[in-house]
């Protein structure tokens, strides 16, 4: 592996200031290297200095496109977006070779929400990948609910389109309706030939790292349905002794007996998590149940290689979901202690390592000037993630707030770094409004494919944007969901160059501005917990990205324009929306054992059939 250095612009470092203007797009010139590995980019780069249309000419180039995304990375993370103590040189490559974008949003504070979003552009409220009781993620394996088969994502077109198409790392957008093999929510099932991975996600349970909520609260149920079948057999007995209840010693046994079976299984309870959902699979075959951590990163980067060696003759579609920086923060043994953030900063600075593996692979395989890359976060990083008094979650850098707490800009702001050697200019920086659903038309449209004129898809194409040929996003309103509740809005008016921010609904911090929720693993959307603002709050984030100061009609003289014009924004945004049934409500989101997949007799799961990387 070459060494790299982390050559990120100083002035980059600015747009984590609170004072930094530079939420604006900074332009550099377009530079046409003459020793590119393949002709196709140096043309590409000529056609567009010649003509500023040149992104129509672009369209439909069918590039190779390779897509990294962390879990639960915060923006404030990375090196090349002002973090100064962390090293992450291959991803600051990234940015340094191409765009940068610093007002890039996901769809949700979480991480099943945001990547239903991501895969098919639209807001997850549109495809039901939302709850409406606190469900806001899927939370078993075995459980119904899924992304929708009607549902159509970015790989289902390049498919079509004749890409390879492949995903690696974490899906958690569900697995089966109605059987155990059916396989409906399966990536499979989505548009992608090859899956390798997990089909859940990583969890403090799969390393017994804490006490999650889902272990929690099953642990209190499996208890409490203890108490009372303890009680029905004690109240059994006594009337059995004493004559007052006229019953047969086999219902006393049989009380008896659930209740000694329920106290066990509460026991087990960690056991039956981890062998449920901590596993991993090749295509449909589960290959290692539970998962052995220590070799998950290696078999990670051999499987990317694998398919980036047998469809380089492309074009494909790889997708690299990392199960990196997502609690318990499984690392190598050689990257333990060599962060100044702890375990964090290891994990950290492990899945930048693997960034830069997977980036040699390219280069080796001579395929570097033909690639698209991608790399962003599903969400922002978590505040609540602790173990003790010590905090293992992302930092966000100025925004406040993160993982699971509605619309506040900690939560939603991710990285996002787009890198196309010859095509897109090297070091340009863009501070218009951009989403993670932008990813669907932009690559469906790169690969020739036409965006589904069916359903609405609330992505833009970011080609032009990206190019330097439109000075503005096409993003005028974005809305913020906390499960199916809308929490927030945003508004670029571009005339006065202004992005304003509502809020709605925000959730109430413990203790009181602490900037999240302690005590809860996520902030609720509903109830006692969030606080309804009439007036909403009213933030200039132009002026104050950090949402610390509250404008009011005093302060600001637009005030009620601005918050007619955004709710009428909502309105419109609301009247395009239809009823679906909510995936993450109760009865898709609850254990069903028949659901359960499992390589040996059920419930003893057990297999390893991977042989070990070397």
């Amino acid at each position: 592996m070459r060494p790299v250095i982390n050559r990120c612009a100083p002035g980059s470092l600015d747009l984590m200031l609170p004072q930094a203007a530079s939420e604006g797009i900074v332009f550099h010139s377009l530079q046409i290297s003459l020793c590119f590995r393949s002709w196709l980019p140096a043309m590409l780069a000529v056609l567009l200095s010649l003509a500023p249309s040149a992104s129509s000419d672009i369209s439909a180039s069918r590039p190779n496109i390779l897509l990294l995304m962390a879990d639960d990375l915060g923006i404030g993370d990375i090196g090349c977006y002002g973090n100064n103590t962390m090293r992450t040189p291959n991803i600051d490559r990234l940015a340094e070779d191409g765009v940068k974008l610093t007002q890039h949003i996901s769809a949700a504070s979480l991480c099943t929400p945001s990547r239903a979003a991501f895969l098919t552009g639209r807001y997850p409220v549109r495809s039901g990948m939302v709850s409406s009781i606190g469900y806001r993620v899927l939370q078993w394996t075995g459980a119904s609910g899924g992304l929708p088969t009607n549902e159509t994502t970015f790989a289902k077109i390049l498919k079509e389109k004749g890409y390879a198409t492949g995903l690696i790392g974490k899906w958690h957008l569900g697995l089966n309706c109605e059987s155990a093999s059916d396989h409906c929510h399966h990536p499979l099932h989505h548009g992608f030939d090859h899956f390798y991975g997990m089909p859940f996600s990583l969890m403090g349970d799969c390393a017994r790292w804490e006490l999650s909520e889902k272990r929690v609260n099953l642990e209190q149920k499996l208890n409490f349905l203890f108490q009372v079948l303890a009680l029905v057999a004690l109240t059994l007995v006594a009337g059995k002794l004493t004559h007052l209840i006229p019953v047969s010693w086999m219902p006393v046994i049989w009380s008896a007996l659930s209740a000694v079976l329920l106290l066990a299984s509460s026991y087990f309870v960690g056991a039956l998590i981890v062998h449920a959902d901590c596993f991993l699979m090749r295509n449909h075959t589960i290959t290692e149940q539970p998962m052995c951590f220590q070799r998950t990163t290696p078999l990670i980067l051999q499987e990317v290689a694998s398919f980036l060696k047998r469809n380089k003759h492309g074009p494909f579609l790889l997708f690299v979901s990392f199960l990196h920086v997502h609690i318990p923060l499984i690392t190598m043994e050689n990257f333990l202690g060599k962060s100044l953030h702890g375990l964090y900063g290891d994990n950290v600075e492990e899945m930048d390592w693997m960034v830069g593996r997977i980036l040699d692979t390219l280069d080796v395989e001579g395929l570097s000037n033909s690639t698209l890359i991608y790399f962003t976060s599903d969400h922002g990083g978590s505040l609540e993630n602790q173990l003790g008094n010590t905090q293992y979650g992302g930092w966000n850098g100025i925004y406040k707030g993160g993982k699971g707490m509605g619309g506040w800009e900690g939560g939603i702001r991710v990285p996002g770094i787009f890198r196309w050697p010859g095509v897109l200019p090297a070091g340009r920086v863009i501070g218009e409004p951009t989403s993670l659903m932008d990813v669907f038309p932009t690559v469906v449209r790169l690969a020739g494919g036409e965006v589904p004129q069916d359903r609405v898809i609330d992505g833009q194409d970011l080609l032009p944007l990206l190019l330097g040929t439109a000075q503005h996003s096409d993003h005028e309103f974005l809305m913020h969901y906390c499960e199916r509740f809308l929490h927030a809005a945003r508004w670029h008016q571009r005339d006065r160059g202004t992005m304003w921010k509502v809020h709605f609904v925000t959730p109430v911090f413990q203790p009181e501005g602490a900037g999240a929720c302690y005590g809860r693993k996520v902030c609720p959307c509903f109830g006692e917990k969030v606080v309804h603002h009439d007036p909403p709050l009213l933030f200039d984030l132009s002026r104050d990205p950090s949402e610390t100061h509250i404008l009011t009609p005093a302060s600001e003289p637009v005030f009620y324009q601005v918050m007619e014009r955004v709710q009428q924004a909502v309105w419109e945004h609301q009247r395009t929306l239809s009823p679906v049934p909510l995936q993450l409500d109760r009865l898709g989101n609850i254990w069903r054992p028949w659901l359960q997949p499992c390589c040996g007799p059920f419930p003893l799961c057990w297999c390893l059939r991977e042989d070990d990387p070397q």
